[in-house]
């Protein structure tokens, strides 16, 4: 079990090394912090524990620290500290949401270990704790994005993600590759062909030609940008392509 405090020099590389190199494989505790966790029913709690492995949640609650000796926990000390979601539902917080269930992001179990640590007097609010994370990074003692540490006492963790670059990246060479061809939807009214140069050509109802663009896959996910100048997208489902409201297999 790894324990380090809420002094900043604290937050030490042992602990954050671990996380790094153990952090999907074992528990990770952040223990003894005010947890602002948006859900409804949850609420707010202090001195409480955030329990996850990986880049899912597993608990949130007091009386956590209990097992972390048990479970080879690596676990970081809290005290004074305050943990919020990373990402705040604007709609939630004006009352939109009729839902618990429509919520989004906030620190419940089952849902992605996205949240910012910060000090106490630094978030008297959620909208003011994350405001902290753009106005003063180094008061940031830690950025949890989907399990991994992005920033950690106020710098940048080390081998974070890259982000995507800005912009509309050029046309990816797709020889080869698996979902290239046309996708036909179930009522044959609907033939995306999915080009190796990076553009799609659609047929509509036996008009050609219908909509024309380019497109890129990453994952299962495919955005267009189509040449009127419109974003589309579609996400595969075990290699079933759902597009709009049509549901298209590849063609033989």
């Amino acid at each position: 079990m790894t324990v380090t405090d809420t002094r900043a020099i604290g937050w030490n590389s042992d602990a954050l090394n671990e996380i790094l190199t153990q952090g999907h494989e074992r528990i990770v505790l952040f223990t003894n912090a005010r947890i602002v966790t948006m859900d409804p029913m949850i609420g707010t709690m202090t001195g409480a524990d955030l329990l996850f492995l990986g880049p899912l949640i597993v608990g949130v609650g007091p009386g956590l620290i209990t097992a972390a000796e048990d479970d080879n926990a690596i676990v970081v000390n809290c005290t004074g500290m305050t943990i919020v979601p990373a990402v705040l539902d604007a709609a939630a917080l004006a009352g939109g949401r009729s839902r618990r269930s429509d919520y989004i992001a906030t620190l419940t179990p089952g849902n992605k270990t996205d949240f910012l640590v910060v000090p106490d007097e630094s978030a008297p609010d959620a909208p003011t704790a994350v405001s902290t994370l753009f106005s003063h990074p180094d008061q940031v003692r830690a950025l949890i994005a989907d399990g991994k540490p992005v920033l950690w006492n106020g710098d940048d963790a080390p081998e974070r993600p890259t982000a995507p670059k800005p912009g509309i990246p050029a046309s990816p060479d797709l020889t080869g590759h698996p979902r290239v061809g046309v996708w036909i939807d179930e009522t044959d009214f609907l033939h995306q062909e999915l080009q190796a140069d990076g553009r799609y050509d659609e047929t509509r109802g036996g008009r050609p030609h219908a909509y024309q663009g380019r497109f890129w896959i990453d994952g299962d996910r495919i955005d267009y940008l189509d040449d009127l100048g419109f974003w589309a997208y579609g996400e595969w489902k075990n290699d079933v392509l759902h597009h709009a409201h049509y549901i298209l297999r590849l063609g033989s």
